[in-house]
């Protein structure tokens, strides 16, 4: 009992530490790993209290690639910045106003809010097995980690989330067509639609902007068993 007592006082320090640090732009990649371990670990935990007979074992890895962060089978694959494409530290650069506040962004979004979103599209494919991007598919997983992060009371950070959110996507052009809506649009085009970063990023932050302002959402633990 002891034991496991001290155990579990070890993981509330260690996941602690680990939210401390996270929501900014990492340049320690074994740091960076570390971290989004123990937050990968303190989600599935949650997740297993909530539906206990649920196979979740997801794995989470340093992959940099222009996707930057995602879900494939059995992982959550997190950027570094350091080797993050010209192309996209660009990007971000233009759209949150000059490179130190883009790489910021960076922190809050890609070394930050996105962790458990991705976690969130694992624990939607554990539940229904290969699932095909859309719309409907994005605005769960940011609901998802939207609750989560609420649930672990990062207040100050979604809040500085949400201001960048709407900075950035008050500079993306609208590219659904007229005569569509957004969801079919994206849903329709998804694979095109996420390889740009002007595109995705338009419908990314819009729904966090969305999921940020309604005020009717459940808490994590209540939405997650209603799944």
């Amino acid at each position: 009992m002891k034991t496991k007592f001290l155990l579990s006082l070890l993981f509330i320090v260690q996941i602690t530490t680990a939210q401390k640090n996270w929501f900014t732009t990492y340049s320690d990649s074994i740091k960076l790993v570390k971290d989004a371990q123990i937050i990968t670990k303190s989600f599935t935990n949650d997740i297993k209290k909530n539906k206990p007979d649920l196979a979740f074992n997801i794995k989470t890895v340093l992959h940099t690639t222009p996707y930057l962060i995602y879900f494939y089978k059995d992982a959550a694959n997190i950027p570094l910045w350091q080797q993050v494409i010209p192309e996209q530290k660009k990007f971000f650069a233009e759209i949150a106003g000059n490179e130190e506040e883009g790489k910021r962004f960076f922190g809050l979004f890609f070394n930050g809010f996105y962790l458990p979103h991705e976690l969130g599209h694992a624990y939607e494919f554990v539940l229904k097995g290969e699932t095909i991007g859309s719309y409907e598919g994005e605005y769960f997983a940011n609901t998802v980690a939207m609750l989560w992060w609420k649930k672990h009371h990062r207040t100050k950070e979604l809040k500085q989330c949400y201001e960048a959110a709407k900075k950035m996507w008050a500079k993306l052009p609208n590219p659904v067509p007229a005569g569509t809506t957004i969801e079919a649009y994206f849903s329709k085009n998804y694979e095109e639609a996420s390889a740009n970063p002007y595109i995705y990023g338009y419908m990314q932050f819009k729904q966090f902007i969305e999921i940020y302002e309604d005020q009717n959402l459940p808490d994590f633990d209540t939405f997650i068993k209603k799944q």
